[in-house]
């Protein structure tokens, strides 16, 4: 595609439709007194984040901006002086990783999600793309850690609806097939190696609507079965156990409503003891262990927040070494060297992004390396609060509830955002739009209605061919729920969400249009069935089971039809925002196009942001930059809430 101008908003393929640039240009401009943090504050590139340390502990690795995009920066743990080590310049590099003394790192073209990968030595020279193939989607497989210069990846180069798995040597470039994959309707995925570096376990997509979970003692073998189930039902391999012959640490759900960490035996398909963890409560799909002294570490799990089961006591040594220095805030371990006795640590909490710590085992020093965003005051943000409720039919919805600082609890405006997915979860942290808001002055809930992960199975199937129906009374009662308190305005209620979220953002307004005084949709489906003909390639494997979980377009037609806004549009009576990347690989520029043409057509007010460099949510700094100062120029017009545009 040919570069357009990406400051311009306008409709894609309808030319005699009138832009809205000049009514988002206006919208800019200040709409009250100065605040104190601008929106840039909240969305602008860290100059410093991600920190990786090397595998000999020598060197960090970090990114930070060159020209307003993420590149990558190395310097040595005892200097304060760092090179850049890249100069990309149209997209931020989207994540990286050490292998010896190189790093390897991913990067998509104006957000197409067909990410190559190249590699490039730690002083900058000899930067490589390893996979130069145009159109392909690339995905990591393994980093084989211990095995010099090799890595395993999977790609869909033979067939955009398949993906196979490669050895590459990021230093030569060779890459070899390790296994095919040569049917479209049972596909394999979920390739794993073992502790060795050999690709040994494999998902089959079997009718459509099973898995079957395949192994094989060497690579020189064919996969097997090991067992079949329905979709619904989960067994996840995590990693081989450290005797790395037949049995595997899982999280599996077999005969359970919520997922467990257990063992696998891959001879007999039958799990193997008692579970090593459970909760009443919520799934557990998080297994720690150290490579290093073979041991497994801690297992993870989140309820209102993360929560850590320590299986090690060296670990929980470790870790209430760091507790007692930095315990005000959530604290990860997010690298070590091979001898792991020197690790990166990071911390956040719902009001800060944290810092980057630098801890020494053997010298028991804890550095502190780098504020994220220095620029924020935490003391100035909102705090994030769990909350729960239940629905009509009985269902119990948990979510958080973030509240301007300094205003009384009564009659806010309030802006429900529903998240995206739908079959992801919201968790208790920093998140800059939420404290956007709250700076100007609105509540913010969020719910994790039904179908949000984590909750156990019933929690995830209830929400089934409920897209506009039930996942959307959850969120109705949310706001209900929040008047009934006094906290929300009910005259003063938006909502705003992306990709899922932006869908229940147009089911909400078509199909309660009386509850919301008016809505932004950011890359949001509008039409069930375009959205069914519209999805990458790679998804079509899983069709069917989309097909159960939304709906079946000859099956459930009139439920789908229903359940489409766009064939709903003369319910929509509140002003509408529509937020759009072109290359959106996920929902389809057409999913907004449509609904914009029509409502437009109807003479609804509605405004329409495209960016022609971004895909499924806006990546590039500029480009959040205006899209921020819009949304809140519109809010503010349409909920008569003082803030600043700029």
């Amino acid at each position: 595609m040919s570069q357009k101008n990406t400051n311009t908003p306008q409709l894609p393929g309808d030319a005699s439709l009138p832009s809205s640039k000049s009514e988002i240009a206006r919208l800019y401009k200040k709409l009250g007194e100065t605040q104190k943090y601008a929106v840039e504050d909240f969305f602008r590139l860290p100059k410093k984040s991600r920190y990786q340390l090397s595998p000999d502990g020598n060197y960090f690795a970090y990114l930070g901006p060159f020209k307003r995009r993420l590149n990558i920066f190395v310097q040595k743990t005892n200097g304060k002086r760092a090179r850049r080590v890249t100069e990309v310049t149209d997209r931020d590099i989207a994540w990286f990783f050490w292998k010896d003394n190189r790093i390897v790192f991913g990067k998509d073209e104006a957000g197409d999600e067909n990410f190559h990968i190249y590699s490039v030595s730690a002083d900058g020279n000899n930067l490589t793309d390893l996979t130069p193939f145009a159109g392909v989607r690339i995905d990591l497989i393994d980093d084989l850690e211990d095995i010099e210069n090799e890595i395993i990846i999977s790609m869909n180069k033979n067939n955009p609806q398949l993906f196979e798995p490669y050895r590459l040597n990021i230093t030569t470039g060779e890459i070899h097939q390790l296994a095919e994959n040569p049917n479209p309707i049972e596909p394999l995925d979920g390739w794993m190696t073992d502790h060795d570096g050999k690709l040994r376990i494999a998902n089959k997509i079997s009718g459509g609507t099973n898995a079957t979970l395949l192994y094989r003692p060497t690579e020189d073998e064919p996969f097997r079965p090991v067992l079949t189930t329905d979709f619904r039902e989960s067994i996840s391999p995590l990693f081989f156990d450290f005797e790395n012959e037949h049995q595997v640490y899982v999280a599996s759900n077999l005969g359970r409503d919520r997922s467990v960490i257990t063992k696998l035996d891959l001879l007999t398909g039958k799990e193997v003891g008692e579970p090593l963890f459970t909760h009443e409560e919520v799934d557990v799909t998080q297994l720690g262990y150290s490579r290093k002294r073979r041991v497994l570490t801690s297992i993870v799990y989140t309820t209102a927040k993360r929560q850590l089961h320590f299986l090690d006591d060296e670990s929980q040594r470790t870790f209430r070494r760091l507790e007692k220095e930095l315990g005000d805030y959530e604290i990860f371990i997010t690298g070590m060297n091979k001898a792991e006795d020197k690790m990166m640590v990071r911390t956040y909490s719902d009001r800060s992004l944290g810092a980057y710590y630098f801890f020494d085992k053997t010298a028991d020093s804890l550095t502190k390396i780098v504020e994220v965003s220095p620029w924020l005051d935490e003391t100035d943000m909102a705090p994030m609060k769990p909350i729960s409720f239940q629905t009509s039919d009985g269902l119990a919805i948990h979510g958080y509830l973030t509240l301007p600082k300094d205003k009384p609890a009564k009659n806010l405006p309030i802006i429900l955002n529903p998240h995206g997915g739908p079959w992801v979860r919201d968790n208790w942290g920093f998140n800059p739009e939420i404290q956007l808001l709250a700076s100007r002055g609105y509540g913010v809930l969020q719910l994790n209605y039904r179908g949000s992960t984590g909750y156990g199975r019933k929690f995830w199937e209830c929400s089934f061919k409920q897209w506009g129906k039930k996942m959307q009374d959850d969120l109705s009662e949310g706001v209900q729920w929040l008047v009934k308190q006094g906290i929300a305005n009910p005259k003063r209620v938006a909502i705003y969400g992306g990709s899922y979220g932006g869908y229940a953002t147009l089911a909400g307004v078509t199909f309660t249009p009386g509850l919301y005084a008016c809505a932004i949709d950011y890359v949001g489906v509008s039409n069930l069935f375009t959205f069914m003909n519209t999805i990458p390639p790679y998804w079509k494997p899983y069709l069917d089971m989309m097909y159960e979980m939304v709906g079946n377009p000859e099956k459930d037609k009139d439920a789908m039809y229903d359940a489409s806004p766009v064939f709903h549009i003369d319910k929509i009576k509140c002003p509408l925002f529509v937020v759009q990347g072109a290359n959106d690989p996920r929902v389809n520029i057409d999913e907004s196009d449509q609904i914009v043409a029509a409502l437009r057509k109807q003479g609804v007010e509605v405004l329409y942001m495209v960016k022609y460099d971004e895909g499924h949510g806006f990546h590039n700094e500029e480009n959040r930059f205006e899209m921020y100062k819009a949304m809140l120029g519109f809010l503010g017009k349409n909920l008569g809430q003082k803030g600043e545009g700029q």
